[in-house]
């Protein structure tokens, strides 16, 4: 039964894992600013930049497949497993919707981070 949730969740985290690739160069500096934390490394973190839109596509990949398990695909479950309570298949849904709403804040940070600076 775990073995059977793992791999439904298992999108999720890796589309997650994806979209902090995605924005490591940016969000990570950002961090470390706002923390106080300087120095002229900070410009080494930017070294993934160009790998940026590979994350980007990997993450929207993920998100996809777990979109097409939650809506698209009718799950199939034997009476008496929690897959066969709608319940956790909704809480699912909303699992998936606040974890996409969390990445495309990471992905997009490029280009509203700057503004939070000032």
């Amino acid at each position: 039964m775990a073995e059977h949730a793992a791999s439904k969740n298992s999108s999720l985290i890796l589309a997650a894992l994806a979209a902090i690739g995605a924005s490591l160069c940016c969000v990570g500096p950002f961090v470390l600013l706002m923390l106080g934390i300087g120095g002229a490394w900070i410009a080494n973190l930017s070294a993934l930049e160009p790998y940026r839109p590979i994350f980007i596509a990997v993450t929207l990949l993920f998100l996809g497949l777990a979109f097409r398990k939650l809506y698209l695909v009718p799950e199939v479950c034997e009476a008496g497993k929690p897959c066969a309570n709608p319940v956790t298949r909704r809480n699912q849904r909303i699992i998936f919707w606040i974890v996409t709403v969390i990445l495309a804040a990471l992905v997009a940070f490029p280009w509203y981070g700057p503004s939070l600076l000032g």
